[in-house]
């Protein structure tokens, strides 16, 4: 056993090395360890790395994500819906999802230029209204009644901007004014913690490309904006005659307290959602089903208090903070969408919900069936008190922090993920060691089955980490019960590793976490890939502290 040193390797965001399905056949020279056999081929060469530093470094534990009211009764995980898909979508196939799998729309019309909120309000309980091809302007949140429908065949587009179109030569830029709400103040952590511009909600579109907002006018270049609350004036680097000019303003397209409503087949686009809130809103039992939810300044589509809400074959990408968030919700489903590129406001990547999907509070439900790929934050994140949650059959892949993260939760099940090429984003609070996260981590959490997944070449493979976390609604927020058997783990370079750390106060009792049954398709088997608490081990130094007793530690590129 080797004492672990924390190395750091500088990956730039957004270039990743992915793996897919492997080859299904095992060549014959290759080296395996199983069943206590053990063979050695030639160690590979040395990565080359840059200098180690003298320990693992623990990152502070993130601020307290405490909600507005108590958890939900818990339940135990159980197996998804036979309707639900249960094997992870083919990377070489296109995703099915968004407006293109939305029936057709029977009901009343809504044409763009006319008021959609008052038509909605004003139409009874369970109407169906079909909106039109064309752009439809959202300048208050459309309110649906109980059982209604908002849908379209004919690819409607929602949007919560406005054209700017008063522009001004000002010393080398474009200015507009009197555009601007009334200054507000900060919500949320950014990546940039110095200038701390994330929070800001406007984001501006030149001939439909998002700009990139900057903090001040002298940094103002081509493909940015600064927005001045102070003057009420927004500057443009570029010459905005002769081309569309957007900005969002609305801050939410569809939200209400009824139940039971359905929304497919929009496009749903430019809303200037603020931190933590989504572009949609879904509540108790609705359906939001095949649209496209895109550009919007914080979360694409957002569960809350949603108990029983489907919310499927959507594609949610490039929204400013998160793709999807769920809170406080019993038995949701959250299946078969494509979850991308998110993120793109610049929430801090490593550790404030930012990225993919993450859900808090919420009990029961299934998160299955989702591509979850290029987000700059976590892939898929349950945190804060979910008990019961089932993620399966998802395939999450080159997401800048972890694939999945289940944090201060209970009762959760991670089954039959393909999860790649995950974790390797660089900026505040990322890194390599095994606290800095994994494919998988657990963190500080009770209960947690992590079974027949397929973890390859992410920034580690799979991580459980206890933390000191303080108390919550079940009492001291502790690491127990994990068992992590039928996985199929490559790690090979660099500091990659499986394992499991501690703080200093939150030790680990013995027998609390088992892995075993779990194939490892390692660089060398001579070459450390696991630590516990501190130290380093080789697969069979690894075998020698009890765990994967009856696991399989191959060099083959496959396993069986």
């Amino acid at each position: 056993m080797k004492t672990a040193t924390a190395v750091v390797v500088i990956v730039a965001v957004g270039t990743f090395a992915v793996t897919t399905a492997l080859p299904a056949h095992s060549a014959p020279t290759d080296d395996v360890l199983v069943q206590g056999e053990f063979s050695l081929l030639p160690a590979a060469p040395t990565d080359s790395l840059l200098p180690a530093a003298p320990t693992d470094r623990l990152l502070p534990a993130a601020p307290s994500d405490d909600p507005l009211h108590a958890i939900m009764p818990g339940v135990q995980p159980t197996p998804p819906p036979a309707d639900l898909p249960t094997t992870p979508p083919s990377a070489d196939a296109v995703f099915p999802s968004g407006p293109s799998q939305a029936p057709q729309c029977a009901g009343v019309t809504i044409k763009p230029g006319q008021d959609a909120a008052k038509i909605v309000n004003d139409a009874p309980n369970g109407t169906t209204f079909c909106f039109t091809a064309g752009l439809h302007r959202i300048t208050q949140t459309i309110r649906p009644k109980a059982d209604q429908v908002l849908a379209s065949d004919q690819g409607a587009v929602l949007t919560g901007s406005v054209p700017l179109t008063r522009w001004t030569a000002s010393n080398g830029d474009w200015v507009t004014t009197g555009v601007l709400p009334p200054a507000y103040s900060q919500t949320g952590q950014c990546e940039d913690n110095v200038a701390n511009i994330c929070y800001l909600r406007e984001q501006v579109f030149l001939n439909s490309k998002h700009l990139t907002r900057v903090a001040s006018r002298d940094k103002v270049a081509p493909g940015t904006f600064y927005a001045d609350y102070a003057a009420n004036a927004v500057y443009l680097g570029d010459d905005p005659r002769g081309r569309s000019v957007e900005m969002s303003k609305t801050e939410t397209a569809i939200q209400s307290t009824a139940g039971g409503v359905t929304v497919r087949g929009l496009t749903i686009e430019h809303f200037a959602t603020p931190a933590q809130g989504g572009a949609v809103v879904l509540g108790l039992g609705w359906k939001v089903l095949a649209n496209d939810i895109r550009w919007n300044h914080a979360v694409g589509a957002m569960l809350v208090n949603a108990d029983g809400a489907v919310l499927e074959k959507n594609f949610i990408h490039s929204n400013g903070q998160l793709g999807i968030g769920q809170y406080s919700t019993l038995k949701g489903t959250i299946s078969a969408n494509e979850v991308s590129y998110n993120n793109t406001d610049g929430f801090w990547i490593a550790d404030w919900e930012s990225g993919g999907i993450k859900t808090t509070w919420s009990s029961g439900g299934w998160v299955t069936g989702n591509l979850i790929k290029l987000n700059r934050g976590v892939g898929l994140w349950s945190d804060a008190y979910d008990d019961g949650r089932t993620f399966n059959a998802n395939q999450i892949a080159d997401n800048a922090a972890d694939g999945i993260r289940y944090e201060i939760g209970r009762n959760g099940v991670i089954e039959n993920n393909e999860i790649s090429g995950n974790g390797l984003g660089t900026g505040r609070g990322s890194g390599t060691s095994l606290w800095d996260g994994g494919g998988i981590n657990v963190n500080t959490s009770s209960n947690v089955q992590i079974r027949d997944n397929v973890v390859a070449d992410n920034v580690n493979g799979i991580s459980i980490q206890s933390r000191t976390r303080g108390s919550g609604p079940w009492g001291l927020n502790v690491l127990r019960d994990i068992v992590v058997s039928g996985n199929q783990v490559t790690m090979r370079g660099g500091t990659t590793a499986t394992g499991m750390v501690q703080n200093a106060g939150a030790a680990i009792p013995l027998g609390e976490v088992t892995l075993d049954k779990n194939t490892y398709i390692l660089d060398s088997l001579t070459t450390d890939r696991f630590q516990k608490t501190g130290q380093w081990y080789s697969a069979q130094e690894w075998r020698q502290t009890g765990q994967d007793t009856t696991s399989t530690f191959t060099t083959r590129r496959s396993a069986n």
